[in-house]
């Protein structure tokens, strides 16, 4: 027997048929198991988790077969209650695969602690605004007798504040200043001393006439 009497004889059409059957079969389970192993045209609109906290994410998370991983945490927002999610990636209203990975930012529990600047011995209209530039409030302003307007101390929650003492942002300092009571007292004995010096100087002159 030839090639080609080999070639068109029935034996090789069965054996070829056979093996093309096999390839369309093997074809079509390996496009049946690609499409239910990465779920093929299936996508989950991701929810919108502001706000919520840890409990109701994960419990949310697992209803739709999706997962989270928690980023550090971003600057305190009094808009969000402690704890709970301040943003997220992806955003809500994307399209995402089952068992897709959510980044998750969470609000921390209260501002950053900073350093109080120290602002004693400067005046009033000084101490104010750098207090406020830090970002820290302005409280009971109270006076006491001085010789200058200059702050005398400071005060948070009723105790005497130290300047570079951690504060969260935020916090109201009371300002203790003076009231220049003691330059206004000066000035009055100042200007009593001259007032009673000048007749003496012009009884002087006086005598000297006669």
């Amino acid at each position: 027997m030839t090639f080609f009497q080999f070639v068109f004889s029935k034996a090789f059409l069965r054996q070829l048929l056979l093996a093309i059957v096999a390839l369309l079969v093997l074809a079509f389970l390996t496009l049946w198991w690609l499409r239910f192993s990465t779920n093929h045209n299936e996508k989950i609109e991701v929810p919108n988790l502001a706000k919520m906290s840890l409990d109701k994410v994960e419990e949310k998370l697992d209803e739709m077969e999706l997962r989270y991983e928690i980023l550090d945490s971003a600057n305190y927002n009094p808009d969000f209650p402690r704890y709970s999610v301040i943003e997220q990636i992806p955003k809500p209203g994307k399209f995402v695969k089952e068992d897709r990975k959510l980044y998750l930012t969470l609000n921390p529990s209260g501002y950053r602690k900073i350093e109080v600047p120290d602002v004693l011995g400067r005046t009033r209209r000084q101490a104010e605004p750098t207090l406020l530039a830090m970002g820290f409030k302005i409280g009971k302003i109270s006076h006491r007798p001085h010789i200058s307007d200059n702050v005398l101390e400071m005060r948070y929650n009723g105790e005497k504040l130290d300047p570079g003492t951690p504060l969260q942002k935020t916090s109201v300092i009371d300002l203790i200043v003076g009231d220049e009571s003691q330059n206004r007292i000066q000035s009055e004995i100042d200007s009593s001393e001259e007032n009673q010096d000048a007749p003496i100087e012009n009884q002087e002159e006086n005598d000297g006439e006669f």
